[in-house]
């Protein structure tokens, strides 16, 4: 029997009343879909306390459960209009089972977004903090496996079935793990580094390969954008098998410099410019005050070694410049202030008998004769 045949042989058989009734089903789920969810979720309300949440969840599956009651409708009117012929019926009961999986794929979809209320809701319960990276990951992993999961039962109820392609994935299971051993390797790298949590997003961290600051982690890699403003995108595998410095996790930022004055300073004012410096880090509310370090440590070949050992309270780059600026400009003018010079690059050029010596060579050694 042909489609036109079968066609034909249904409209036959189909009483004008039944159109109307059936029409008339349609059309009340249809024009009421909005009513009845409404209805459904004030019951759940009255039962439910936290009226927040509750919201949240009407929020995520209203679209879903009102596209239903119109599926449910189309579905019990054509239930009603063709139930003379029982392989109508059975045609029917194999569309809304398809169209019901469908609507539980979009709505699992919907729960499983990255910005949903319940990841939010579980990074708040596990104390996740904004940057953590693992929200985003669980997202992207389930929303792959509820699509999978659809897809599956989707052709299942239409006769497709999956053995044939698990028996031919077993028989070239070992091809395809060998080509996919670095795809793996990515994703149990990423796994790692969101368990561990060396990082989070929006770090600034330096491996031996990159640094930058982390904008995202994905399956098979992170994405790092470098201070020229460029993404570079590092395979996870790698990343975790590579030391990771994380410049963000500092408590605290270290200011460590030789500073070099004049030879010829005074030996009582270089103390006491030492001591003025020292003093004046130590009532700065900037600078941390655990460690702070000024020593006269060295002498050079044309200077003294003013020795600062120090950290600033930010971490901040730009404040922390700021910091090291203000710190400068104070040294400066105790310097002024107590008479010492900073030390430049000079030469010292000794006559003596008619024989040009250079002072800055190890030994002294004639470079010229006079007549």
């Amino acid at each position: 029997m042909s489609i036109w045949t079968w066609l034909q042989d249904v409209i036959g058989r189909v009483r004008w009343m039944d159109v109307l009734v059936s029409t008339g089903i349609m059309a009340i789920f249809v024009l009421m879909n909005r009513f009845l969810v409404r209805y459904v979720f004030s019951l759940v309300n009255r039962k439910k306390r936290e009226k927040e949440r509750t919201l949240l969840w009407e929020e995520a599956l209203e679209k879903p459960l009102r596209l239903f009651v119109v599926v449910l409708g189309v579905y019990l009117g054509f239930k009603y209009l063709f139930s003379v012929r029982w392989e109508t019926a059975i045609a029917l009961d194999g569309l809304f089972r398809s169209a019901v999986i469908l609507l539980i794929g979009w709505s699992l979809l919907t729960l499983s977004n990255r910005s949903s209320f319940l990841l939010e809701q579980l990074s708040k319960k596990i104390r996740l903090d904004d940057s953590s990276m693992l929200i985003p990951f669980m997202s992207k992993v389930l929303r792959f496996v509820v699509i999978v999961l659809t897809i599956t039962l989707f052709g299942t109820e239409w006769g497709f079935s999956i053995n044939g392609l698990v028996a031919g994935m077993g028989l070239g299971s070992l091809a395809i793990a060998l080509a996919a051993k670095d795809t793996l390797g990515n994703i149990f790298g990423g796994i790692v580094i969101i368990l561990e949590k060396p990082f989070s997003r929006g770090d600034w961290i330096l491996t031996p390969s990159v640094e930058g600051f982390v904008e995202d982690i994905t399956f098979r890699s992170t994405k790092i954008r470098t201070f020229a403003d460029a993404v570079v995108t590092v395979p996870n595998a790698a990343l975790a098998d590579q030391p990771i410095t994380n410049w963000s996790r500092m408590g605290k930022r270290r200011v460590t410099f030789t500073l070099g004055v004049a030879l010829d300073s005074d030996r009582e004012r270089l103390a006491a410019a030492v001591e003025r410096i020292e003093t004046g880090l130590r009532e700065n509310e900037k600078i941390d005050q655990t460690t702070i370090l000024v020593k006269f440590t060295e002498f050079q070949q044309s200077s003294l070694g003013l020795f600062f050992y120090f950290f600033t309270k930010t971490t901040v780059w730009a404040e922390h410049l700021a910091v090291r600026q203000e710190v400068n400009l104070a040294v400066m003018k105790v310097l002024e202030e107590e008479g010492i010079r900073l030390a430049y690059p000079a030469q010292r050029v000794l006559l003596e008998e008619g024989v040009v010596w250079n002072s800055e060579e190890e030994g002294l050694r004639s470079v010229s004769s006079a007549g």
